[in-house]
């Protein structure tokens, strides 16, 4: 069966040049409704060259390794096979049969996505029940949920190890699919002891701790393992949840140097799986592939000038196309919620400063924010509304740069650096999605611009952002400038207009200063956090702080410390004045 896979027609048909593969859904072996369904209401015209390779596989039962970049439709490579074989199961399945297929994901918005996703495939399958659970959702609801039946869960691992151990009214024998969708991102966020606890609790552990192995799997168990990129905590959790993976989506020329076939069994031996596909893993991490039709520029910008720059970007971005969505990544939670009052709020009269009576909105577009410590329900109408609207900016942490899929988002606005370079992939991966066309921008201080040399050697080149034709676009005090002698940035009547007000907005209200004093603080930390060789490049002993304080508007470097800190510091103090006298009394004795 294996070997039939590795040389299958559908493996010739595949277009080497594009993202998609030649042949159709039907060609696959999915049921004729679901791939009618794929096409007329999902609006899927042709699979792509991962789901071309990944659903044969899913649908042979055998457990299956995919590596594949952002973007390249890996959901649908393993629910549209997993729907189409629950539809076909005998007798037809019932909610009282309890959970068939599990889906394990990293964060709460992916959850939903993936759920969302789940439901319109089973529209033509009504019997079939998706849903989900997660951390933040009412735990009792959805504990009534698991108890009427769900065939098809959605879950993150903490929420379902939870209900493992204490939800009676959870019906798992006939579970028969596991996923780890964005398995890398999983363990990352600190997922691993979880992980393994799932599989012994569900019987679908490798090795010998497994003791309930038999009385827990009555049926065939087949886990799906897929991942963006590849590590040494991936390499573990295949181990001990994959049995003779097929792998797929390895980089070809990587493959062919170990003499195996782009999709290939590997050997049963599971120590050597891990040895030859070790050597792989190290280069398949240093390299990433990005889509071609993805624009990647970097602007270079003074620390006190950030913000205005960022403001003038998003104007101009979204005065060129009316119907425009873009991300800004940023750094924490506190600056999110700076940016966003700021990019909701802010108000601007189009012609004199003086003329206060003709304000309006600087960013007409309605602004949205996400991250970790929001409340669940404000996350959901986030993630829900942003998905939902043709013009639209979210301000989001990483939370929002695995996995997510927003429709029709033409540009990512990278204001904070993402650090190493495998984030900063995932971040633009959500534009130029599917053969889409997208834009990329990424925010360096002039110290900050070896990074690029970092983003080079792992395939991502940008070019300079052409900002001063931008900002030359825009009238000061209602008129356009005519020519004149380069200026700095910084001095240019724009951006110190625009300063002005920026200020003039943060200081007028003591919530909005909190904000920005907080988001302040949470920055700078955020900035020494940088690990390893990026140490060298993101310096904070190069910043100066006061610019720092003026890119969230204010006049004034706020304290670093907080008021314990304080305290301590004071108390240091004084112990070392004590200290002092003493010493120098003993030094007379030494001599």
């Amino acid at each position: 069966m294996a070997k039939k896979l590795g040389k299958s027609p559908v493996a010739k048909e595949e277009d080497k040049e594009g993202l998609f593969a030649s042949c159709s859904f039907t060609d696959l072996g999915l049921h004729p409704t679901l791939c009618a369904h794929l096409q007329d209401k999902m609006g899927f015209q042709a699979p792509t060259r991962i789901q071309a390779q990944a659903i044969p596989v899913a649908m042979s039962g055998q457990h299956m390794l995919v590596k594949a970049a952002t973007g390249t439709g890996k959901t649908l490579a393993y629910l549209a096979p997993i729907v189409h074989l629950l539809q076909m199961r005998e007798p037809r399945v019932e909610r009282t049969d309890g959970t068939f297929a599990l889906v394990l994901v990293p964060t709460r918005e992916l959850c939903l996505q993936v759920y969302g996703i789940a439901q319109q495939l089973v529209h033509r399958f009504h019997w079939l029940v998706p849903g989900y659970i997660m951390g933040g959702e009412n735990r009792a609801k959805e504990k009534a949920r698991l108890r009427k039946g769900i065939s098809i869960l959605i879950a993150t691992p903490g929420r379902l190890l939870d209900h493992l151990q204490h939800t009676s009214s959870f019906v798992y024998p006939n579970m028969r699919w596991i996923v780890f969708d964005e398995a890398d991102s999983i363990l990352e966020l600190g997922f691993g002891k979880a992980l393994e606890d799932i599989l012994e609790h569900l019987g679908s552990r490798n090795d010998a701790s497994n003791q309930n192995k038999n009385k827990m799997e009555p049926m065939k168990r087949q886990n799906l393992l897929l991942s963006a990129t590849l590590n040494e905590k991936v390499n573990r959790l295949a181990k001990i949840s994959l049995k003779n993976p097929v792998m797929i989506g390895l980089d070809e020329q990587n493959s062919s140097a170990h003499g195996k076939n782009h999709t290939s069994l590997l050997s049963d031996d599971e120590e050597e799986i891990l040895e030859k596909h070790n050597v792989t893993v190290e280069q398949a991490v240093d390299d990433f592939k990005l889509p071609a039709q993805l624009v990647q520029r970097y602007v270079k910008v003074s620390c006190g000038s950030r913000l205005a720059i960022l403001l003038t970007i998003l104007k101009s971005l979204f005065e060129r196309q009316l119907s425009h969505k873009v991300v800004v990544f940023l750094s924490t939670c506190d600056s999110v919620d700076f940016h966003h009052t700021v990019l909701s709020q802010l108000e601007w009269s189009p012609g004199l400063q003086l003329d206060t009576d003709k304000k309006q909105k600087f960013i007409s577009c309605k602004v949205f924010r996400l991250h970790g410590n929001m409340d669940q329900d404000d996350r959901k109408k986030s993630f829900l509304g942003f998905s939902s609207e043709k013009s639209a900016i979210l301000v989001s942490t990483d939370v929002a740069a695995r996995g997510l899929d927003f429709p029709k988002v033409k540009c990512i606005i990278q204001y904070d650096s993402p650090g190493e370079a495998s984030e900063y992939v995932h971040r633009v991966g959500r534009t130029a999605r599917i053969g889409e066309k997208g834009e990329a921008l990424l925010f360096l201080q002039p110290i900050e611009t070896d990074y690029l040399r970092d983003l080079e050697l792992h395939g991502a080149s940008l070019t300079e952002y052409p900002l001063q034709k931008v900002l030359d676009s825009f009238p000061v005090n209602g008129q356009r400038l005519h020519k004149r002698k380069q200026i700095s940035l910084d001095m240019h009547p724009w951006i110190m207009s625009l300063q002005r007000a920026l200020e003039s907005f943060v200081t007028s209200e003591d919530t909005t200063k909190k904000l920005a004093r907080d988001a302040f603080c949470s920055w700078v930390r955020a900035y020494t956090a940088h690990r390893g060789e990026l140490k060298k490049i993101f310096m904070v002993k190069k910043l100066h702080l006061g610019h720092v304080a003026r890119s969230f508007g204010l006049k004034e470097q706020p304290s670093l410390l907080g008021r314990s800190h304080q305290v301590q510091l004071k108390k240091r103090k004084k112990e070392q004045k004590r200290e002092r006298p003493a010493k120098r009394r003993k030094i007379p004795a030494k001599r």
